[in-house]
């Protein structure tokens, strides 16, 4: 499966290391990150899913492969901009939000609208998002509700 993980682009290195087990949690179960491929969150999460041999779809607002973090395997130039946004999510089957300010709420209001799954990790408090309180059950919840959708 694919998991779009969303969140923000500078965060503290408490929310980094989480986003990182989150990222090391899904390349165990076999799943694909999907991100927006630059800092914070995104870089935090492919570094985990890296470190554990898994790969890492970085969806990119500019229009250079480059500018991906290091640890992106699929860098994706849009030169969109956030409206690249809608890509970050409709690529996934499920989503996990981890921090995060502007940019996560609209990717979170997407994903809703496209019906996909979406745990939250110290995110935003929005309607229809399961908030959770570790890496570990954010996978569990969006694996659990992806399959219940299929």
């Amino acid at each position: 499966m694919r998991v779009s993980v969303i969140g923000g682009s500078s965060v503290s290195l408490e929310t980094a290391a989480v986003a990182e087990e989150l990222g090391e949690r899904l390349a165990n179960r076999g799943h694909t990150v999907v991100c927006g491929g630059l800092g914070g969150v995104m870089a935090a999460v492919c570094r985990g899913a890296a470190n554990a041999g898994g790969e890492a779809i970085g969806i990119l607002p500019t229009d250079r492969r480059a500018d991906a973090n290091p640890h992106v395997t699929v860098p994706i130039a849009t030169g969109m901009g956030h409206a690249r946004n809608a890509l970050v999510v409709m690529n996934g089957d499920a989503a996990i939000a981890v921090d995060g300010s502007h940019g996560t709420l609209s990717e979170i209001g997407l994903a809703l609208a496209h019906g996909r799954a979406v745990a939250g990790l110290d995110t935003h408090d929005v309607e229809g998002v399961k908030a959770v309180a570790s890496p570990a059950a954010a996978v569990d919840y969006v694996e659990r509700e992806a399959e219940a959708t299929r």
